[in-house]
């Protein structure tokens, strides 16, 4: 009996495009579906009814919640020839500790350039390389984080990629004049089948970045 699996998600999220990343990877054939955030499907609501968030990966009928953790759970369910978390534990555990990281500072100062105006807008941009420049730090000469491999970190931050143009279109500022190593570590993300395949063009993300402005009140 073949496996059932189902992902409930939203394109331009950056958490959904961590699970259908590592799905390509590993050659899991799944079904996606894009949910309607402000109309989320009865499905959604019965399968996170914690959180009502996506991404949600269904396995034979079981819910699986949080991006991260669906991450763990794709790499142990289907380890195949593409692991994603290193077989050492110290290097495991480091993979967890950046991945918390993007998840506690990228997001949340990345909300903050397309959302915010003048001087909160400004402190956000400064934040914002300066968060990059702490993983540039960590990455190193690395081609990716967890070093010859692309691996857990990588999956956790590139979908973020997708998102700079509006970043940058909104904050009037370039990523990869202040963080050229970062911008040089996605690129080589982007020459994966999994990465490119995944990430929405740049600009769509820009339209739909400003409908979210718009129901914020910025625009």
């Amino acid at each position: 009996m073949a496996d059932e699996v189902i992902l409930l998600d939203f394109w331009p999220s950056m958490f959904g495009m961590r699970a259908r990343i590592a799905m390509t990877e590993k050659g899991v054939h799944y079904e996606y579906r894009d949910e309607d955030l402000w109309d989320k499907s009865p499905l959604l609501l019965k399968m996170n009814p914690i959180h009502k968030k996506i991404p949600v990966l269904i396995h034979n009928g079981k819910p699986v919640c949080e991006s991260l953790v669906i991450l763990q759970y794709i790499d142990e369910v289907w380890p195949g020839e593409s692991p994603l978390l290193p077989s050492d534990p110290y290097q495991r555990a480091q993979a967890r500790f950046w991945s918390d990281y993007i998840d506690k500072k990228v997001y949340d100062c990345g909300k903050k350039i397309w959302s915010t105006k003048g001087e909160e807008l400004e402190a956000a941009k400064k934040e914002y390389i300066e968060i990059l420049k702490v993983l540039e730090s960590e990455l190193g000469e690395k081609p990716f984080f967890g070093g010859e491999s692309f691996g857990f970190v990588d999956v956790a931050l590139i979908g973020y990629y997708s998102w700079f143009p509006a970043y940058e279109t909104y904050g009037n500022f370039s990523i990869e004049a202040e963080c050229p190593k970062f911008i040089a570590w996605a690129k080589r993300c982007m020459q994966r089948e999994s990465v490119a395949k995944t990430l929405p063009e740049g600009n769509k993300v820009c339209e739909f970045v400003s409908i979210l402005r718009k129901k914020v009140g910025i625009e």
